[in-house]
């Protein structure tokens, strides 16, 4: 899989995912780290520093399903710190949930459209945490059609990339 640098049709999602379509300065990368891509950008003044990662693995009885990844976003002009997203590639079953699993640890997430969202700050926070001590992380969904999917994600690299967006934003 190539790294999120490369594929320039994800820049464009991801841009638009943080809320920076408009009044945008490129995305500055702070670097690769194992399977996690971290980057900043400007909104107007305010400097935003997020971090990304594609499934290593998607599974699912589909035929065609858009790219799935995940995000984590500072926003500290905002203060709003570790705020976790992910993409489905489809759009969410109404009123579903979805599952995130690390270790034997499982967490809850609500859904708009195409993206998952914890209920909370103190959820996100949480998540990051046990992102930082995983291995590896499996995300459950299902679609507006019904189908389960299940996404795996590597967390290699997850803690280097999370502590150069965290010097970056300075949070």
């Amino acid at each position: 899989m190539k790294p999120l640098q490369k594929n320039l049709t994800l820049f464009a999602v991801l841009a638009a995912l943080v809320g920076v379509a408009h009044d945008i300065r490129a995305e500055q990368p702070l670097g690769n780290f194992g399977a996690w891509d971290a980057f900043t950008e400007r909104e107007g003044k305010n400097l935003i520093c997020y971090m990304a990662s594609e499934a290593t693995k998607a599974r699912g009885n589909y035929n065609k399903r858009g790219i799935t990844y995940m995000i984590v976003t500072h926003r500290p002009a905002e203060k709003s710190t570790n705020v976790i997203s992910i993409e489905a590639g489809y759009t969410y079953k109404k009123d579903s949930e979805v599952e995130i699993i690390i270790g034997k640890d499982s967490t809850k997430l609500f859904v708009a459209g195409s993206t998952a969202f914890a209920y909370d700050s103190k959820t996100d926070d949480a998540l990051v945490k046990a992102m930082i001590r995983g291995a590896g992380m499996t995300v459950k969904g299902t679609s507006l059609r019904d189908t389960e999917t299940t996404d795996t994600y590597s967390l290699k690299g997850f803690t280097a990339a999370y502590k150069a967006i965290s010097a970056a934003c300075k949070v």
